[in-house]
């Protein structure tokens, strides 16, 4: 399953850039998968542009993105964060990962040594590093527990909109079925009592000529197969009776099944 499947995408971005705009934090979201699943928002040139365009940075920082979990620094010394996107039932979808940003002032010799090791002209570097914002660890723990508790809260009220609803219009589909395999269980009880009725004016009729004719009374014979053939109706009608009733019972199943599943 794919946030993408079921969440409104336009206001997804939305959130995300907002969020972006108002903490100056870089951020993206990723599919479980680990691709890109939104735009990237306030991503610095010292972190794209220079360590990820280097060969040896960019493994480095697919290798924390990977296992980086809530707030941490990366190993080019920025703090970043990784907050999972899940489900209630614990179903994780993804995550938003972010940062780009300083816990304090630089200390440039540090970020030297690190341009070096990844092959980045140095002066580019620390250029490019004295424009990255500084943030307290306070700062940045509260702006990514907001985005994930915002971002979560927003794609299960999306998941349950969209699949509860599925459910509600299946259940209600389903209640009609019961509700005609009901009726014709009525119907065909009242066409099942009328003929029991007819039966038993029919056998009391006889009883009654069988008495006045007596040994006689062959012509009664007609009459024991008329009820011969309402009891064969009958019996047709319980069958059909046994077939709604086997109807409405797959019915609920169907139901029961399908709220299973839902919570599984």
């Amino acid at each position: 399953m794919k946030i993408e499947d079921f969440a409104d995408m336009e206001q997804f971005e939305t959130i995300m850039s907002n969020w972006a705009k108002a903490t100056g934090l870089a951020t993206v979201a990723v599919g479980a998968d680990g691709k890109y699943i939104s735009d990237c928002y306030n991503f610095t040139d010292f972190c794209i542009k220079l360590t990820r365009g280097s060969a040896e940075g960019c493994r480095r920082c697919e290798k924390c993105d990977a296992e980086g979990q809530g707030v941490y620094h990366c190993h080019a010394g920025l703090v970043d964060f990784g907050i999972p996107l899940k489900l209630y039932d614990g179903t994780v979808l993804g995550s938003v990962i972010g940062g780009q940003v300083l816990p304090e002032n630089p200390d440039e010799d540090k970020f030297r040594r690190t341009a070096r090791e990844l092959g980045i002209d140095e002066d580019e570097y620390i250029e490019a590093l004295n424009k990255v914002n500084v943030k307290t660890e306070e700062e940045i723990n509260a702006s990514a527990n907001l985005l994930g508790q915002v971002m979560n809260n927003f794609i299960n009220a999306e998941y349950n909109a969209k699949y509860n609803g599925t459910i509600i219009e299946r259940l209600t589909d389903g209640v009609k079925q019961c509700e005609n395999y009901v009726t014709n269980i009525k119907n065909n009880t009242k066409n099942l009592d009328a003929i029991q009725r007819k039966q038993n004016i029919l056998a009391l009729n006889a009883s009654i000529e069988a008495a006045r004719a007596g040994e006689a009374g062959k012509g009664f014979t007609v009459v024991a197969n008329e009820v011969g053939k309402l009891a064969k109706s009958c019996t047709e009608l319980n069958k059909e009776i046994s077939n709604n009733v086997n109807s409405i019972s797959e019915v609920i199943n169907g139901l029961t099944e399908l709220k299973f599943n839902t919570a599984n």
